[in-house]
């Protein structure tokens, strides 16, 4: 499988990201490496493997998941200096719902 330098573009701008022309080269030569491989671990059979978890049954994947302790957040100032666009306190992003 591989993907374009179009495409690379286009997710770079999905998450506001500015490539210079050598990092969208390097990007799609990574992406592409990645994707092949995904491809080669599709093609390797696992029906003898029993899974880890499964998704669907709640109890068993409570068990495996570690309970949630409370860490010190990235200061307010931080965070928002990364958004497109703020008011000092929170981000402010398109109107979707009427």
């Amino acid at each position: 499988m591989s993907i374009d330098r179009g495409t690379v573009r286009h997710v770079a701008r999905l998450a506001r990201l500015a490539l210079s022309p050598e990092e969208e080269e390097k990007t799609v030569r990574e992406l592409g490496r990645v994707l092949d491989y995904i491809e080669r671990l599709s093609g390797v059979d696992v029906s003898a493997v029993e899974p880890l978890t499964f998704a669907g049954d709640a109890a068993e994947a409570k068990e495996s998941m570690r309970p949630d302790e409370p860490r010190p957040s990235l200061p307010r100032e931080e965070v928002l200096e990364q958004a497109p666009e703020h008011d000092g306190s929170t981000y402010l992003v398109p109107r979707i719902i009427e």
